[in-house]
């Protein structure tokens, strides 16, 4: 371990991991740099855009605002962990179908952030969604399309539900 840097346990996408870190490194700098997981953009390094949206144990959060030694113990997922090609998530499905984003750079964390406010309000409103939303800017779009993505991944994730409990 190099002088002066602090160990870290991490799981991040269901894997653990163990490394020492620079102590004042940012959540968002660990993820990027270290595990190379480059879909948890930095857009503003003033936790102002939400570019790099990820979830700690279970909560949305805005990776550039934590540093990574701050994380020790917790479980983070960032948007490779929610779904792949083959089996997407229902966010990134309903992103897809309902043409939920644009350039693409805030999506990831447009998606974590949604993940988020889907798990603690599984039917929102449409003005719940944009205040969850809130804290992610999208310069590309005027959001209509990203609110009715998040309605339909509502949609969808209760149907999981409901099958889940069928079974």
């Amino acid at each position: 371990m190099r002088e002066g840097w602090e160990p870290l346990k991490i799981t991040v996408n269901g894997v653990q991991h163990a490394l020492s870190v620079e102590p004042r490194a940012l959540l968002s700098e660990y993820l990027r740099e270290e595990l190379g997981l480059t879909g948890t953009h930095v857009g503003c390094d003033t936790s102002q855009c939400g570019a790099c949206t990820v979830l700690l144990d279970g909560k949305a959060v805005k990776s550039c605002t934590v540093l990574a030694v701050q994380a020790e113990g917790s479980e983070v997922t960032t948007v490779e962990g929610i779904g792949s090609v083959d089996d997407l998530h229902a966010v990134q499905a309903a992103f897809w179908d309902r043409h939920g984003l644009q350039c693409g750079f805030c999506t990831p964390g447009v998606m974590m952030a949604a993940i988020g406010l889907l798990q603690e309000r599984p039917h929102p409103t449409e003005e719940e969604i944009r205040a969850g939303l809130d804290g992610v800017i999208c310069r590309c779009t005027g959001y209509q399309n990203i609110v009715r993505a998040v309605q339909d991944a509502a949609g969808r994730l209760a149907a999981e539900q409901d099958r889940a409990v069928g079974d």
